[in-house]
């Protein structure tokens, strides 16, 4: 038996409508941080280090959503 931390979840409708708004709000939040950024040559390695760790946050913020009894199916 794996551990708790391994476990699949199969999310309901209510879950999936969570996870999906959860993806949204980091969707439309590194849009508006990448147009303040430079673009170009200047700070390319600054803005992929905020979007690994943005998609990061967004990954626990879903797991965090998925691990809730109450969005279970």
């Amino acid at each position: 038996m794996p551990r708790s931390e391994f476990n699949v979840h199969v999310l309901n409708e209510e879950g999936l409508k969570k996870a999906a708004d959860v993806g949204e709000i980091f969707s439309e939040a590194l849009t508006k941080i990448e147009a303040l950024m430079p673009v170009g040559p200047i700070a390319p390695r600054e803005r992929a280090i905020v979007v690994t760790k943005m998609q990061e946050a967004a990954f626990f913020a879903k797991r965090a959503v998925a691990i809730e009894p109450a969005n279970h199916q």
